[in-house]
């Protein structure tokens, strides 16, 4: 029997591609070099918790855009599932479905008494590292919180390397 480590601060994000709520596919990987990823598995949608979580994205999604990130949720619902729960709260950011948990998997995110899906968030630079995880089942709005602090300090880092055209 393999046993999956959970993903930690420092190491290389595992690509992986998924379905949307919109029909076609995301993989992490297209991200690289472009945008960061804040990457939040959720149980499951239209549940009170994660309704929460979904709608303190959604209403700070301009806040992510801004410091040149991208939201994707993952859950274990099917496509259409997902297309609801997107509409019916007006979410702006991709939900990607997992039905069969192997991304869940992969990421080694885990159940929380040992039957509900996981509420964590991954945090991954431009460079496809973990820079953040924040693993709280009880705290959704909280996952929000720290996603943005740790894309500021992302930024504020961006800004302090000089770049080749600022050496002269």
């Amino acid at each position: 029997m393999v046993f999956c480590l959970a993903v930690q601060v420092g190491d290389k994000a595992p690509d992986f591609t998924l379905p949307t709520q919109l029909g076609d596919k995301v993989t992490l990987s297209e991200y690289l070099g472009k945008k960061n990823v804040v990457l939040y598995f959720y149980p499951k949608d239209e549940t009170s918790g994660c309704t929460k979580e979904a709608c303190a994205f959604r209403d700070s999604y301009q806040v992510f855009t801004d410091l040149g990130a991208e939201v994707l949720g993952i859950s274990g619902q099917s496509v259409e599932s997902h297309k609801s729960f997107a509409t019916h709260h007006g979410l702006p950011f991709l939900l990607l479905s997992d039905q069969d948990n192997s991304v869940r998997k992969l990421y080694g995110v885990p159940a929380s008494l040992g039957v509900i899906p996981g509420r964590v968030t991954y945090v991954i630079d431009k460079k496809g590292l973990v820079r953040h995880v924040f693993n709280s089942q009880y705290q959704p709005q909280k996952h929000v919180e720290e996603a943005k602090q740790v894309l500021e300090k992302l930024e504020q880092e961006e800004k302090a390397i000089p770049t080749a055209t600022n050496t002269s």
